[in-house]
């Protein structure tokens, strides 16, 4: 799985304000060829095998417009905001925003009109952070989302069950923890956690990064008390650290070196296919009188850049691949990779999410799904994983930890609304 998709779920992609650079390659498809219109369209590098001959037979199926496609290895956010500034970019991309910056910045084109008649049938979840003003500028593609794996077997013999609050992950971790056989009760990733989980903790807890009238959404005392315990995961080495894979690879959790393991649904197949029916899936649990399960999901969506001289040649074309055809969006879900549908109706019909524990991680998704909120920025998200890293890790005092975090949010906050 590309390192671009790890990082949209955990929180660190599609933040997309960083440094400019450079635009790549002459060849931008902004001109026609005799009758037919010519679009550029952006993907990042996927590393799903088939994905790239995929779009591209998708493009080829294009009735309407010949639509050249450009697969962009390296740093994809930084290239694509880069060439939004300029007239060299693509007619339509592939994004993990839009970003805030560049849907006031006038960069991206308003895709309302694409799905107004199927609006209603797109998750939320994934429909929110491409939202502004009441407006859409992002249709979204497929639903990647994350979730805890645990063995039913070792659970069984440990006589633990499927825990519902954090305090049951917690002590579940513990006396999973085996060491005649070195397995660990629990793997959140190589740094214990602090990278991967984001604001997921916080969701699970009641709150959230930004609240819906534009605060911080963790300046409470439940936030700290939260936070406060995953550092007694560490703490009491429950926790899995240094696996030869990190928490996106099934391996440590296949293997036996853990007895649950938080991960993606990309993972799935792989999991079934090794352990057959030994194993089970859950959202984050809830802590606290207002916590509630959590399921952080992302998305990737297809925008319009306003720079092109064919914006409604663009339109038509997004609308055809991501609204019209699902016969290419179930290929794109299932046949490189294994995501959810961005459309309900479709995941509804998907076989492989009709049963199971596929079934279940689409209901979590629906009914606990969280997505990081359009104002939460890259300065917020730097203050806010420093704060988790220390508490986690060194046991920091959580609740001055996040004043810290509190005070840069809001100073972010402030200088959003006043670039409004």
């Amino acid at each position: 799985m590309p390192i671009s998709r790890r990082l949209l779920l955990a929180g660190g992609a599609g933040l997309g304000m960083a440094a400019a650079l450079p635009a790549c390659g002459s060849n931008t498809g902004r001109g026609a060829e005799g009758s037919r219109t010519r679009l550029t369209q952006w993907y990042h590098q996927y590393g799903e095998v088939g994905t790239r001959q995929a779009v591209g037979r998708y493009a080829a199926a294009y009735p309407g417009a010949d639509v050249h496609v450009e697969w962009r290895p390296g740093n994809y956010d930084q290239q694509t905001a880069a060439a939004l500034l300029t007239d060299s970019g693509p007619d339509v991309f592939e994004t993990t925003g839009p970003t805030l910056d560049q849907i006031r910045g006038g960069q991206v084109a308003d895709v309302t009109d694409l799905i107004k008649n199927v609006q209603d049938d797109f998750l939320p979840a994934v429909l929110a952070p491409r939202t502004h003003d009441g407006r859409v500028w992002g249709v979204p593609q497929v639903v990647d989302t994350q979730l805890l794996y645990y063995r039913k077997s070792l659970l069984a013999a440990a006589g633990v069950s499927p825990p519902r609050t954090l305090d049951e992950l917690i002590d579940a971790a513990a006396r999973l923890t085996d060491r005649k056989t070195r397995t660990k009760g629990l793997f959140l990733g190589n740094d214990g956690g602090a990278g991967v989980l984001a604001g997921t903790p916080l969701y699970a807890a009641g709150l959230s990064l930004v609240t819906p009238d534009g605060k911080p959404g963790f300046d409470d005392p439940a936030a700290a008390r939260t936070l406060g315990k995953l550092h007694k995961l560490y703490a009491t080495k429950s926790l899995l650290l240094g696996a030869p894979t990190d928490w996106s690879d099934p391996s440590a959790f296949v293997q036996g070196l853990t007895a649950m393991q938080w991960s993606g649904l990309w993972a799935l197949p792989r999991i079934r296919k090794e352990l057959g029916d030994d194993f089970g899936v859950l959202p984050f649990p809830p802590d606290g009188p207002a916590g509630r399960p959590a399921v952080p999901v992302g998305a990737y969506a297809a925008a319009v850049n306003t720079r092109t001289r064919h914006r409604d040649a663009a339109k038509a074309f997004v609308r055809w691949l991501w609204v019209e055809r699902a016969d290419h969006q179930l290929d794109f879900s299932f046949s490189y990779g294994f995501h959810i549908p961005a459309r309900a109706s479709l995941a509804a019909k998907a076989d492989r999410l009709a049963s199971g524990p596929a079934a279940e991680v689409v209901r979590f998704t629906k009914e606990h799904g969280h997505a990081q909120p359009l104002l939460w920025t890259p300065a917020s998200q730097v203050a806010y994983q420093d704060a988790l890293h220390r508490i986690i890790q060194e046991g920091a005092d959580p609740a001055g930890r996040l004043r810290a975090a509190v005070r840069r949010t809001e100073a972010e906050l402030a200088r959003v609304r006043k670039k409004a």
